[in-house]
């Protein structure tokens, strides 16, 4: 349970005329995509941040007649953070990357950048986070674009009504990360037809083009680990063990970006055993949303139908069985079967389509309000799907040339073009 705990831990203290990638005055240090993801951006180089801001949480109630099974006792709503100006000022709202909360750590980054900059902040759990699943998702069932921003808007509109006395508000924009980068497009679709924020500019960074084709990619990690993915729980054990014996005989305070950072110098981990680390660090926030969605729908899909979990439950072993089971189990077995089941003739194909941001395509192409910043090394896109959004978005896209996913969002310079967008009347600064 310990080793459990830790590597958790760890994995969330690592959990961003052409404008194409150029190398030229880029200093970002590293050059692997893998690494890059990992280790994110040294405390150096990172961008100069406010260590203190005006900042309350909000805990919003989006769906009042929510009943929450006992075992989740401890969630009294959907937590957001909120940052505000004395005066004035535009609103962004941030949507968090796959599995991650309004407080993760690139977020509260993001929300210190754009309150610097003179924005009242308002962040927003990832759908897929636990929190979203028991207290704002109306399925329950996390991974459809559609009801996900539906929910999503209705989160938005929910936080607007809890602080719109409180502030002055000049326009509002958007922007995401990761998987809140895709959603990002889909809520600004939703918006032109609710026009609830006539969101005036919108920022994806390091988004997904097709969500099941990136996924099917960080899976693919696993294969390269020794022994394949039937592996994992050995692997889990030997990435544990050199963490703590680097620990041990360091000079640390504690696990932190400083520590990561130096295991990276020692070249301690194999580029396969750096990408393995990756998705592992998937699979337990994935494990987390199934077990969520599981027993808010009782679907009986970890934890048996007639089972109700009270306060005083241990839920280690559905944990385990949870981190276990594939994004293809969840999809064949779970998710797909719902929404089958709901919208009666649909396919795989045509559900797999409609999580694509090509399925929007003719809106993101005509909408001069929409950007996007991503890296070349980005593993979670195809090359062909990395060219798709250089075509897609031309002067509106900024391609680094190394990063990763997400592993350079807290670089200064990255920083700067991500708020600079907003800033400008254009799509580009």
């Amino acid at each position: 349970m310990k080793q459990l705990r830790l590597l958790i831990t760890i994995c969330l203290l690592l959990l961003p005329v052409s404008s194409f990638a150029e190398d030229k005055g880029y200093d970002y240090p590293i050059p692997g995509s893998y690494e890059a993801t990992i280790l994110g951006t040294p405390t150096a180089l990172m961008g100069e941040l406010p260590s203190e801001i005006r900042m309350k949480q909000l805990v919003l109630d989006v769906l009042p007649e929510r009943e929450k099974p006992p075992i989740f006792f401890y969630d009294q709503g959907l937590l957001c953070n909120f940052a505000y100006q004395k005066k004035k000022a535009p609103l962004i709202f941030l949507i968090a990357g796959a599995g991650s909360s309004g407080q993760s750590s690139k977020i509260v980054t993001m929300m210190k950048a754009f309150y610097k900059a003179g924005y009242h902040v308002i962040t927003l759990p990832s759908p897929s986070n636990a929190n979203f699943v028991i207290s704002a998702s109306q399925s329950r069932v996390p991974g459809d674009l559609t009801e996900d921003t539906e929910d999503l808007y209705r989160a938005m509109e929910s936080a607007w009504d809890k602080v719109k006395g409180d502030i002055e508000v000049s326009d509002f924009n958007l922007c995401g990360y990761s998987l809140g980068g895709t959603q990002a497009a889909f809520v600004a679709k939703l918006d032109e037809e609710r026009k609830s924020f006539n969101f005036r500019k919108v920022l994806m960074i390091n988004p997904s083009v097709s969500l099941y084709n990136s996924i099917t990619r960080i899976e693919g990690l696993l294969k390269n680990i020794p022994g394949g993915a039937k592996k994992e729980g050995v692997f889990f054990n030997k990435m544990l063990d050199k963490f703590a014996n680097h620990y041990r005989y360091g000079n640390f305070i504690g696990i932190n970006d400083d520590f990561i950072y130096s295991i990276y110098e020692e070249k301690l981990f194999s580029k396969e055993e750096t990408g393995g680390l990756i998705a592992l660090a998937y699979r337990i926030n994935l494990a987390g949303m199934i077990f969520s969605s599981d027993v808010m729908t009782g679907g009986g899909y970890v934890v048996p139908k007639n089972r109700v979990l009270k306060a005083t439950d241990s839920i280690f072993n559905y944990f385990l069985v949870s981190s276990h089971l594939s994004f293809f189990d969840y999809f064949n077995e779970y998710f797909y079967p719902y929404f089958q089941q709901k919208r009666p003739g649909l396919t795989k194909q045509a559900l797999i389509a409609s999580e694509s941001l090509k399925s929007i395509n003719d809106y993101l192409s005509a909408s001069p309000k929409i950007g996007v910043m991503t890296n070349e090394n980005d593993f979670i896109l195809a090359p062909d799907e990395l060219e798709y959004l250089k075509q897609l978005f031309g002067a509106r896209a900024k391609v680094y040339p190394r990063g990763g996913h997400l592993g350079n969002l807290e670089y200064k310079d990255n920083l700067a073009h991500m708020v600079g967008f907003f800033n400008t009347a254009g799509g580009t600064p």
